[in-house]
Formats: C-alpha cells, structure tokens, sequence
C-alpha cells in the first residue's frame, strides 16, 4: 500500500474566508499597543476610535436597563422597537429622508450593516464601484458576497473625491452597485451638495444600488454639511441603502450597536439573513444608544470641537513637512496626506520606494504608528487619525518633521 492511499485526507479550510485580508488598521494598532506594553513609547495614530469615555448620561442608562428582566430574553432579531423609531428620526433629521422603522435593522456596530448591505443587492460576478482610497473592510466585504470590486481612484488633486465622469467610465453591464462615502475614512472628504447630487443622479439614471456609509456625518468642520445622497435626489431612496451607528459621534466603539437604513425588499432579505447570523443585539447595548440617539448632544458637540482643534494642528503641522501635500480634511477624524514625495529617498539609511515601507520607517525610527496607503488603494499616502490627546498627536507630528527634516 503507498504512503499516499494510507495517508488520511486532510480537511480543507474554506477558500473563500482564507483570501480574505486582516484589518489592515486593526493590525497596525495592535502592533503599536504591543509595542507600548512593552514600555515603547510609541505614538499610535492607527486606530479609527474616539480618546473620549462614552458620555456618563448613555452609560447610565445602560446601568439602568440591567435591572430589567426584559432585556435578558431574545429581543427582535431587527432590533429594539423603540430603538428603531429613534434610528428612523435620526434617519429623517440628519439624512432628510422619512422612513417607517420597519426600514430600520439594528446590527452588530457598523461593519455587520456594511457586510448585510453587499449581501443583500450582489449577485455573484456582479461588479460594485469602490472609490479610492476606501475603508479596508468595503472590498472585502463585497468579495464575501461573491461580489468584484472595481477600484474608481482619485488623488490628492481632487480632494480624494471622484467625479461622475469616473464613475461612468468605469462602469459596465455588470456594474451592480456604488459605495458612496462622505464623509471619508480615510480621507476626511466631504463630498459638496453639488458632486453628492450628481452622483445621486447618475445612479438613479443607471438603476445602480448606492450602499452610503453615514457614519461620520455628524463629524463635519468649517460649516459644512454632510448631505444625504437621498436628500440630494429623493428619488434615489428606493434603491439605496444608508449604513450608521453609534461608534464614532458618541465614543461608543466597544458597545458595538450600528444600523442599516433601506428600501423595504432589501431589507426583508438583510433581516432573514440577521436572524441566522447573530439574531438581535446586545439589549443592554441597543438600550444606550437609544439614550445617545433621543439624550442631550451637548457632549457629543464638545468631542467634535475637539476633534476640530487637534484637525487643524495636525494639517498645520504635517504641511511643514516637504514633499509632504495635505489636503484639508473637512470630516470624520482623519488626514491623509499625500507622501509620494518623501519615497525614493534615503531617510536614516534606508531607502523607501512605498508608503508600506515608509510607514515601517516611520514606526522603527520615530515610533510613531501610520497606517500605509496600500491599505486604503494606491501606494504613496498615509493615514493618520487625530482621535487621540492633543499633546501625544502635537509629539507624534514633531517626530514626524525631526525624522524628514
């Protein structure tokens, strides 16, 4: 008998999760907090959190909501009702479109409403428009749902933001759906009521499903408003689903409470698919983002004109850099400057051709934790969130101009 025919099959693990990339960013802020256990001081910009403790007034109410019975016992797998019709007034003030609560899933944080939203509207082979630089999770996602994402880049020049022009020339019969994200992670964009309607029109014009990210669009700077791609064209609502949460407005990363807004078909197929994946939410979680959602907004202000400070000091900052372009952020809490202009040279006796390799350069010789382009798109950027302290973000950028002085 030979070795091969006594030899038992080995087990295969799927294909499908094993092509799937680690969190990029998830990987490099665990890298830096290993880093600092080990007693390095290193500077993290990696992360996408708040600094802040969740507001006492939303942690008290999730003390409260412990003493009752009722929130020990499976719930709706779509969520709490009331918790629903807080998300659709939500919905109706900041998105300016009225929906029954019914339209409303209540889900795991915001990556699981993103994961529904692909799952519910691709096919598979279908192709679905992904502006670069874009949030590492999005392709992923979209190739879990046996989806082909199709990269639309725009660069520093344009503000990160593409045009209809792109978006057109990069779509085909199999074009199925459009990401459409402002304001950005990574970026910081926002798109103007103008490019936002355009866009929104051109979607409608080709009968493609728009999957809009929201969650940042109480983090706006300068007096801009984040517009709703529903509310620069009504009409697109029927076929556009909005994904949300708690996470980023109120410092409620952990508690891990997001939603997803949509036409009433994709919907009913996204909650049959939640009440075999995890069924309802945490309660005791649902319960305090119904207390940040319908509660004072006074602090959730507070961290956004703090979010606004350590903006400006941080694009200051990095400009002073050469070969160093930053474009100004007007949302969420990132910069992403343009570094093509600092590769190709030598910096402590290396020499760097990527922003992969710059970012290695950068944690070994400054300890300072960036997250490279090559995780958002193209190579040549940098991603640096401001949502830590202000006297570690003004340290981290100083080491930054002593390491490219």
């Amino acid at each position: 008998m030979t070795e091969s025919a006594s030899s038992p099959r080995q087990p295969r693990v799927s294909a499908k999760l094993s092509a799937i990339a680690e969190s990029a960013t998830l990987k490099v802020d665990a890298k830096a907090k290993a880093l600092q256990a080990a007693g390095r001081p290193v500077i993290s910009y990696a992360a996408g959190e708040p600094d802040f403790a969740t507001p006492q007034f939303i942690v008290d109410a999730a003390a409260e909501a412990l003493h009752d019975p009722a929130n020990f016992r499976y719930t709706p797998a779509a969520g709490l009702p009331v918790l629903r019709e807080a998300i659709a007034a939500k919905t109706l003030r900041d998105s300016g479109l009225e929906v029954a609560p019914s339209q409303v899933i209540v889900t795991n944080g915001g990556k699981q409403s993103v994961y529904q939203a692909f799952q519910a509207v691709v096919n598979p082979g279908d192709e679905v428009l992904l502006p670069a630089p874009y949030w590492t999770t999005y392709p992923e996602a979209i190739a879990l749902a046996d989806g082909v994402p199709v990269e639309v880049f725009a660069g520093a020049d344009q503000d990160y933001k593409v045009t209809v022009e792109q978006l057109e020339a990069a779509r085909t019969e199999k074009t199925t759906a459009l990401v459409f994200v402002s304001p950005s992670n990574p970026t910081g964009s926002v798109y103007t009521e103008e490019e936002t309607r355009a866009i929104g029109q051109w979607a409608l014009e080709h009968g493609i499903w728009v999957i809009s990210d929201e969650i940042y669009q109480n983090l706006v700077y300068e007096g801009v408003r984040a517009v709703s791609i529903v509310e620069a064209v009504p009409e697109l609502a029927g076929q556009t689903i909005l994904v949300n949460g708690v996470a980023k407005t109120y410092a409620m990363t952990g508690w891990r409470v997001g939603w997803m807004v949509g036409p009433s078909a994709a919907i009913k197929v996204a909650a049959n698919l939640q009440s075999h994946l995890t069924s309802n939410v945490n309660n005791i979680a649902q319960r305090a983002a119904l207390a940040a959602l319908t509660g004072p907004q006074d602090e959730a202000e507070q961290m956004r004109q703090a979010f606004d400070r350590r903006r400006r000091l941080i694009v200051s900052e990095l400009a002073k850099i050469p070969g160093v372009t930053v474009p100004n952020p007007l949302g969420a809490f990132y910069v992403y400057p343009d570094v093509r202009g600092l590769l190709g040279r030598e910096w402590r006796g290396k020499t760097v051709t990527t922003s992969l390799e710059l970012a290695d350069l950068i944690l070994d010789e400054a300890e300072v934790a960036v997250v490279p382009g090559e995780a958002f798109g193209p190579s040549g950027y940098l991603r640096l969130s401001y949502a830590l302290g202000d006297d570690a973000l003004r340290e981290g950028v100083q080491r930054l101009q002593s390491l490219f002085a």
